[in-house]
């Protein structure tokens, strides 16, 4: 399987997300740069990783989620390719359009750096088959602006339509109703605060974030 994983100006977790996917799916990503304007041939995943693209300056995830590459990323999303966006890379699909809502500054103004206990709400997408309807795994959180607002309307559909797919257990950062993760409607494209890439070996201190990228390398091999 082809995989890709975008780096922006400020990008810092993007070799951490390149080991996670090279050691479950077996296959070294393609690491494209934000100003590059294609994707590799026949891409079956990309991965937009955290850190703080421009600064942050404007609004986080702002100025990225108009970089070159993102039209060819939106294009790819629409065709069903799955998206993976994690902390920064959250805040860009949510900018970009990708999502719905923001990511807003942290309740408390402070930086959150620690294990955080979610729920998984739903494991019936690409990204978590692999886990219990109701389980609580531990992903390592690192974020400024990871407060997830949309009006209530939207929080509404969101609830209804099963695309809350990852629940803070504890109140971590102010996020409404504790959302850590969210899909699109189709289920392939996923934005979350946690960092599942910073848990896929023992030596991290945990293993749940290893099952993410399992069941996505699962789901695509199923339907290859």
């Amino acid at each position: 399987m082809n995989t890709a994983v975008v780096t922006f100006p400020g990008s810092n977790c993007d070799r951490d997300m390149m080991v996670a996917i090279a050691e479950v799916f077996g296959k070294q990503p393609v690491q494209v740069w934000h100003r590059d304007t294609a994707l590799p041939d026949r891409v079956d995943f990309i991965a937009l990783p955290g850190g703080f693209s421009y600064g942050d300056y404007l609004r986080s995830g702002a100025m990225a989620a108009n970089s070159p590459i993102m039209r060819e990323v939106k294009a790819a999303a629409a065709r069903g390719v799955p998206v993976l966006g994690v902390c920064n890379g959250f805040q860009v699909l949510a900018e970009a359009g990708l999502l719905p809502g923001a990511l807003m500054r942290n309740a408390g103004q402070r930086f959150v750096c620690r294990d955080a206990q979610l729920k998984v709400e739903n494991t019936q997408t690409l990204f978590t088959a692999g886990y219990e309807a109701g389980e609580t795994i531990t992903i390592p959180v690192a974020h400024h602006d990871g407060n997830y607002f949309a009006d209530e309307a939207t929080l509404d559909a969101l609830e209804g339509d099963g695309r809350v797919v990852f629940r803070y257990a504890h109140a971590t950062n102010g996020s409404r109703r504790d959302i850590a993760g969210i899909v699109n409607e189709s289920g392939t494209v996923l934005g979350m605060m946690p960092h599942p890439e910073r848990a896929i070996e023992a030596a991290h201190g945990g293993t749940d974030g290893r099952r993410l990228f399992e069941s996505l390398a699962r789901s695509l091999a199923e339907t290859a």
